[in-house]
């Protein structure tokens, strides 16, 4: 075996090591991240300063910091990491091996067209990927993915990074005040929810980020509502709305929202107005956990999302939001 290529042997086990303590600078954090004992980074760091013939690592007070050599080598590491993947990738897709379950948690009114668009793309490509789904409130999706109850969290708002948990924003989509079409405000261009202090009001659940959102709204506008119902979906509180039993914040209905028809004979009907607040809005993302270990369709399902995501719901956000 040539010199240079016994080099290389040696090498390619340490690779991720070195390509993951080249992004933190820290050996406890790439510890931490690939899933090691802190011995076992500084034993591959001391290895590879070895094969390669000098110090990929020097001490700088109490941390460390990676040497002109460290940062010369690591472009190289990545890259070679990224195209053995890339390869992988191709292979698993053409020959259709990937096979796995996805579990994904999510907010009641993403099962209605959100999470369909995602799934139904990413199935395109990997049929025999299966999916858990969980529907539920807003905190309870978020503690079944930090319990690893499931892979990934779709709510709004989007969980907040930390405690080893990533997020990504996917879209954001305005909030309106939904109201029974004969109300006296049901033609107006837009209204403040001040305008609405004396009538009844249809809320979600304590836990469904909605209800979270539009309590806020009401505090700005300075006053608490007047509860009437507490339902535990959005199509029944559009149902409530339309029979005139009260108004209440939600967003745009849209296409694929299964929403009732305008039935003005039956006194049956709603509106949607918008809101005068700049906090009238909400954030959609999806949430994971960090680990060490990945399965491949779950990795695949995240890299699909966060790269394509915003473009295959870009028609939704458009309908939903009545922006051209």
């Amino acid at each position: 075996m040539e010199p240079d290529h016994h080099q290389l042997v040696q090498l390619l086990p340490l690779l991720p090591v070195l390509a993951e303590l080249g992004r933190t600078e820290h050996m406890t954090e790439t510890a931490h991240i690939l899933g090691v004992p802190q011995s076992t980074v500084s034993r591959a760091v001391a290895r590879a300063s070895a094969i390669v013939g000098m110090d990929l690592l020097v001490r700088d007070g109490r941390g460390i910091r990676l040497t002109p050599a460290a940062r010369t080598l690591l472009p190289y590491v990545e890259a070679a990491l990224e195209d053995f993947q890339a390869g992988l990738d191709r292979v698993r897709d053409e020959s259709n091996i990937v096979r796995g379950r996805i579990g994904v948690s999510f907010q009641h009114t993403f099962g209605e067209a959100t999470l369909p668009l995602l799934i139904g793309a990413f199935r395109s490509r990997h049929r025999n990927i299966v999916f858990d789904l969980r529907q539920g409130p807003r905190d309870g999706c978020l503690d079944e993915l930090s319990r690893g109850d499931t892979d990934f969290a779709l709510t709004a708002p989007i969980a907040p990074a930390g405690r080893g948990i990533t997020s990504h924003a996917l879209y954001r989509e305005p909030l309106r005040a939904v109201l029974h079409y004969r109300h006296p405000l049901a033609r107006r261009s837009s209204v403040h929810l001040a305008e609405l202090r004396n009538d009844p009001y249809v809320t979600l659940p304590e836990g469904v980020g909605l209800r979270a959102l539009g309590e806020a709204l009401l505090r700005e506008a300075g006053f608490r509502p007047r509860t009437a119902f507490e339902v535990q979906e959005s199509t029944t509180v559009r149902g409530l709305v339309s029979a005139g039993l009260g108004y209440s914040i939600l967003p745009p209905a849209g296409p694929g929202s299964g929403t009732g028809q305008f039935l003005p004979e039956t006194e049956l009907g709603l509106v949607e107005i918008p809101i005068e607040s700049g906090l009238a809005f909400r954030q959609i993302g999806i949430a994971w956990r960090e680990r060490t270990f990945e399965p491949d369709a779950v990795r695949l399902f995240r890299e699909m999302v966060v790269g394509r995501g915003e473009a295959l719901l870009a028609e939704l956000v458009r309908a939903r939001s009545g922006t051209s």
